[in-house]
């Protein structure tokens, strides 16, 4: 990369990659952290510039609009790029063929639209590397963890939405953050972010009480439940994720008959708990 400027890092700063419709922002502003959020669906974006519009007037939020892609590897990334958005369920957008057909196996369907692209490069040296990283955009988080490797500075933390379908691209994720020099881990159950409440003592900002709604992505840093993992542990953790995966995932084995479908539907509302759920890892810097 050249002329890559070294920005600095800030402790007070929040990078929201995949706003959706606020959940996050609306959580890390509460706790008096600014926040830099990246949303690439135009209909997003106007109902956050809208529900933001003191906290965008203030300088606390700035939403970046547009697609995350790959400006390392392309010598000539377009300008725009086909985005999938669904019908059905507005936080599957997607500007990867494979999960927009995945999620049309899913039943659900998809408009294609044309959105801007982002250099996410760029954007780390303009607003500066942030005390936390979320990303949650569908296929290309990935892209976020690479390009932070030039850079000096690293996010204190960082979450991903962890593949569900290959293990291999799954230890793939681990490999990178390991490059990036992270060697804690969590592997929190994203479908039971609405069960979590902040720490009595928060040491991650204010301390708000929030009440998280299902599609958050919920607590972060040292507020976390559970205990952090190293490498090996985490990626035996993970290894039993993906045998739940394997018969009840999205396209497990109990879900390839109509009696296991039903079966699985009975489990659960019986258990009332989401089953299999789905994954973010979070990483921290020790």
């Amino acid at each position: 990369m050249t002329d890559l400027i070294q920005p600095q890092k800030c402790q007070d700063l929040i990078y929201d990659v995949g706003m959706h419709q606020g959940e996050d922002t609306d959580f890390y502003l509460k706790k008096g952290f600014r926040v830099i959020a990246f949303e690439a669906e135009p209909d997003l974006v106007a109902t956050c510039q809208k529900r933001f519009e003191v906290e965008i007037e203030s300088g606390l939020l700035t939403i970046v609009e547009g697609a995350i892609v790959d400006f390392l590897t392309d010598k000539k990334p377009p300008s725009s790029i086909r985005f999938f958005k669904n019908k059905d369920n507005d936080v599957w957008g997607t500007v990867m063929d494979e999960w927009a057909a995945r999620n049309e196996r899913s039943g659900t369907s998809n408009e294609v639209i044309d959105v801007s692209t982002v250099n996410f490069s760029t954007c780390l040296q303009q607003y500066g590397i942030p005390h936390y990283l979320k990303v949650d955009i569908e296929g290309m988080d990935i892209i976020c963890l690479k390009a932070l490797l030039p850079f000096d500075e690293k996010p204190d933390y960082i979450s991903i939405e962890s593949d569900k379908l290959s293990f291999q691209k799954l230890e793939n994720e681990l490999d990178l953050f390991v490059r990036l020099g992270f060697t804690a881990f969590k592997a929190i159950n994203q479908a039971k972010i609405a069960y979590q409440k902040e720490p009595l003592v928060s040491h991650e900002g204010y301390r708000v009480g929030y009440e998280f709604l299902d599609g958050s992505s919920g607590l972060f840093g040292s507020d976390l439940p559970e205990l952090w993992m190293p490498y090996a542990l985490i990626l035996k953790r993970y290894r039993s994720i993906f045998r739940v995966y394997e018969w009840f995932g999205d396209f497990g084995r109990i879900k390839k008959c109509y009696a296991g479908r039903v079966f699985l539907k009975a489990l659960k509302k019986f258990s009332k708990k989401p089953i299999p759920g789905w994954y973010d890892t979070h990483a921290k810097r020790v």
